[in-house]
């Protein structure tokens, strides 16, 4: 079955659809989220990608991330992805939205209006192995440092949208 994304302008309104992997062919700005879930530690759950995934496999990223499905809300897209990817849910709040655009070294462009989602969660992930290669809950100074001296094990968006998450974070624990 061919996934669809809903194509949106610079401001988030939706346009219309594509196929997924034409958007990602042509880089044609498309609606998507991310999670990131904290533990009651405060430290933040991230996710390695699979190897095989169609860019970025075996990076490590937030807890989990996709688009939504056509006439699917985003909160509720969020839900079942984190649900599909880490076997877990949690209550999520949408902290923010950023756009980005990325290309990729095997022709593909992520060019994203991400919905930024945040929960916290004590349940352990039982991860889909066809999504994740693994996980782990990392203290926040030590994924700074580690994103300092290994930028290139993370992906693009992570990178992007990771610090203004952190300060929208510390400000509501």
């Amino acid at each position: 079955m061919k996934e669809s994304v809903m194509i949106v302008n610079t401001n988030g309104q939706a346009m219309g659809t594509m196929d997924k992997m034409a958007a990602h062919k042509s880089g044609t700005l498309h609606r998507a989220f991310s999670v990131f879930i904290f533990n009651s530690k405060g430290q933040l759950l991230l996710q390695q990608r699979a190897f095989d995934k169609y860019h970025s496999g075996g990076l490590w990223t937030n807890t989990c991330c996709s688009h939504p499905r056509l006439g699917e809300m985003t909160p509720d897209a969020a839900h079942r992805r984190l649900k599909e990817e880490m076997g877990m849910d949690c209550d999520l709040i949408e902290l923010f939205q950023f756009s980005y655009r990325h290309e990729f070294e095997n022709g593909l462009i992520e060019n994203e209006y991400d919905h930024v989602f945040m929960g916290i969660s004590d349940d352990l992930p039982l991860p889909n192995t066809a999504e994740v290669a693994g996980f782990r809950y990392m203290d926040t100074d030590l994924l700074r440092f580690e994103l300092f001296e290994q930028p290139d094990q993370y992906t693009a968006w992570f990178k992007i949208c990771l610090e203004q998450l952190l300060e929208i974070y510390y400000q509501i624990v």
